[in-house]
């Protein structure tokens, strides 16, 4: 059985980066997560990385996922028309060292 990850690509309004990681650090609680990770990409783009032991837990937090999203929409920016405020991201590991 195969690990998957989920990724979703943020830009945060000016001067939110801090508020942003404060309230996935508070509101982040999804326990079919076996990792979670916060990775600053830029002065204001943030790619939030998880880890799944399997594809059934990713499609079981989903719905927790985006209320964690939902807790943070208020501190993005639309990253383009096309892709509104997340550039999100999900498929099985096919490589691991």
């Amino acid at each position: 059985m195969s690990k998957y990850i989920s990724t979703v690509r943020f830009l945060v309004k000016d001067g939110a980066g801090d508020e942003f990681v404060a309230r996935h650090e508070a509101n982040f609680h999804v326990a079919e997560v076996a990792q979670s990770f916060i990775v600053k990409t830029g002065e204001r783009t943030f790619a939030f990385v998880a880890i799944f032991d399997s594809e059934q837990r990713l499609i079981d937090a989903r719905p927790k996922m985006i209320a964690s999203l939902d807790s943070v929409r208020d501190l993005l920016e639309e990253i383009s028309p096309e892709l509104g405020v997340t550039d999100p991201a999900s498929g099985p590991i096919v490589f691991e060292r």
